[in-house]
């Protein structure tokens, strides 16, 4: 069937979008669920490594397989367009899609987390990173960006309107955080030691939850311990998407703070040695998949 027409004006790194709206949509993908989750893995899996145009067919089916409807698919792919991700082409019948060059370096960034993450924090120095941040409670917007982009950052709160982090070299990422939330002028950034008082492990908990992390650590250890499909696609897809979310869960604490042994590392040798053995027949897949459409 003949596909309706794609835009094929290229304005600039964000195609059709304002600089505004890719921005807007960054801030939220990584912790994206749903089709538009679906579709950032098979970016990052399949176009990011070599920056190819897909044809829109090569999505249908892969997105097929994982469940997803072609109407669904097709919306998804038209919205991340207009959000900056991607741009479109046409030759003859088919419409091709490529990176945009911000959205691919956006890639690039989720793809050394994700293949870089390691499940504790190495070469700790023993210093804090405290956020002394409060939001009125009626701001609930600004509460909800701080809680969220904090979380994902690796700080823990334990108190009302304090952050802390193990990570002190994450300083301007909370100042561009606090700037973009508009209450950069209402917080307090320090570095800062524990000199003494309760122990740290008591801190930790109160501060994180780690036993919800840990519990899906152990989710993704019995998903992927064998091969939960024989489609190479499928498993490998569903191997990455299910990782993906992990570093945004884990703050990534050293060794010494956590309980031992602790699960993550574990989790994190399950998923290089999956990667490792699925992903060669799941390109070799996408790669004939796409090749029809030429």
């Amino acid at each position: 069937m003949t596909e309706p027409a794609a835009d094929d004006a290229t304005p600039g790194p964000f195609g059709s979008a304002s600089r505004e709206r890719f921005v807007l949509s960054r801030r939220y993908a990584a912790g994206t669920g749903g089709v538009r989750g679906l579709l950032i893995t098979v970016l990052g899996d399949y176009i990011r490594p070599t920056r190819h145009a897909a044809p829109t067919s090569a999505f249908i089916d892969v997105l097929g397989r994982l469940g997803v409807a072609e109407a669904a698919c097709r919306q998804s792919l038209v919205r991340a367009a207009a959000d900056g991700w991607l741009i479109s082409h046409r030759d003859g019948r088919y419409t091709w899609w490529r990176l945009s060059p911000a959205f691919a370096r956006f890639l690039d960034i989720g793809a050394g987390r994700i293949l870089g993450f390691t499940g504790a924090q190495e070469d700790w120095d023993r210093r804090w990173l405290l956020l002394l941040a409060r939001v009125p409670e009626g701001d609930r917007p600004v509460r909800h960006l701080l809680h969220t982009r904090l979380g994902w950052l690796g700080f823990g709160r334990p108190a009302p309107g304090a952050w802390i982090s193990t990570h002190t070299g994450r300083v301007k990422e909370v100042e561009l955080l606090l700037h973009e939330a508009g209450a950069y002028q209402q917080a307090q950034i320090f570095l800062s030691e524990h000199l003494g008082g309760g122990d740290l492990p008591a801190l930790v908990r109160q501060s994180w939850d780690l036993a919800g992390v840990e519990r899906a650590y152990q989710a993704f250890i019995d998903e992927f311990t064998d091969p939960p499909a024989d489609d190479p696609i499928v498993r490998f897809t569903r191997l990455v998407h299910t990782w993906r979310r992990l570093p945004l869960i884990d703050p990534v604490l050293p060794a010494e703070l956590l309980p031992a042994p602790w699960i993550g590392e574990r989790a994190v040798r399950l998923f290089h040695d999956r990667h490792g053995r699925w992903e060669p027949a799941a390109i070799r897949e996408w790669e004939r998949i796409s090749q029809e459409a030429s």
